[in-house]
């Protein structure tokens, strides 16, 4: 199980070098973007991944000048149009000449337009959602929170596929029965006003009798209880998640969004983040994202491809 960041960007490695055709492809969309650009040429450099550059080629060209950015290095296809260079991005995945989306200067919503076309796109018959994943100081091991970026009210049967992504990245990262930890503000049923914890309860359940397999899943779980075990014993909560959860499922876009920019921002945590549930996985960072985390973005989405690799 890995435990650290950098642990995933180091098994990334291993699994390139291991790799008989050689490193792997990321297709940009909008490739356009200074930050994203700079990410894309820190993997190369260190033969963690290629990349094809979609987008602008006059304004990447400009982009590559500031940065010493060598573009004889790079395939590049010219969309000057952000929604052509997104679904052309997608394609080159769809035709395996690249494992990995990566969103640069565009919309998510394009991105994900593309990315979720029945016909043209990445479509898997399922919720795609958002993971970050965060080395926490204060925590025991990597923990993944969803879904902060993209689902904003889930229901019900929603969540059981924002579970399954999460699980599936967990997995990615050699975690082989994931603790799943449904977050609310208290751990008692409350279902008029509080209806996050009547569907943590059901959600438990379910897991219980096999309808969600592969992970355990607990809730509702305030947060202290999910990840502190005296918390948990002070409570009398009992279970294999509380106080060693692996995944952390917050009730809405809201909630997710504010626990994981608490952590990075305020909290002293690394991270990485990914869009899972797509048939490839799509790197969908922040332009305000450090250059660290962009770059343990991309070797967690080298992971994840890997493991999705495996399964077809």
């Amino acid at each position: 199980m890995l435990q650290t960041i950098e642990s995933i960007i180091q098994e990334a490695h291993r699994l390139v070098s291991m790799n008989p055709s050689g490193m792997p492809v990321l297709a940009v969309a909008a490739a356009q973007d200074r930050e994203v650009l700079e990410a894309v040429e820190t993997a190369r450099k260190e033969g963690l991944a290629r990349a094809i550059l979609v987008g602008d080629s006059q304004r990447i060209a400009e982009e590559a000048r500031h940065l010493s950015l060598p573009l004889d290095e790079y395939e590049l296809i010219h969309e000057e149009n952000v929604t052509q260079a997104a679904a052309t991005a997608v394609r080159l995945v769809r035709e395996k000449r690249a494992s990995v989306v990566m969103k640069g200067l565009l919309d998510t919503a394009v991105l994900l337009k593309a990315v979720l076309n029945k016909e043209t796109g990445l479509h898997a018959g399922r919720l795609v959602s958002h993971v970050g994943v965060i080395e926490s100081p204060y925590y025991h091991k990597l923990l993944i929170v969803t879904d902060g970026a993209i689902n904003i009210a889930p229901s019900l049967t929603e969540k059981v596929d924002i579970i399954r992504n999460a699980c599936d990245c967990a997995r990615a990262l050699g975690i082989a029965l994931p603790k799943v930890a449904l977050l609310a503000a208290l751990e008692k049923i409350n279902s008029e006003k509080m209806p996050c914890t009547a569907e943590a309860a059901i959600l438990s359940q379910m897991n219980r009798r096999g309808q969600i397999p592969g992970c355990y899943i607990d809730g509702p779980l305030a947060l202290d209880n999910a990840v502190n075990k005296e918390a948990a014993r002070i409570k009398g909560i009992e279970s294999e998640v509380a106080g060693d959860a692996d995944i952390l499922v917050a009730p809405d876009i809201e909630a997710g969004n504010v626990l994981y920019k608490a952590l990075i921002d305020l909290g002293g945590s690394k991270g990485a983040g990914l869009v899972m549930g797509a048939a490839a996985p799509v790197v969908l960072t922040s332009r305000a994202d450090t250059a660290e985390v962009k770059r343990a973005s991309i070797a967690l989405a080298l992971l994840v491809a890997s493991g999705t690799r495996e399964k077809q």
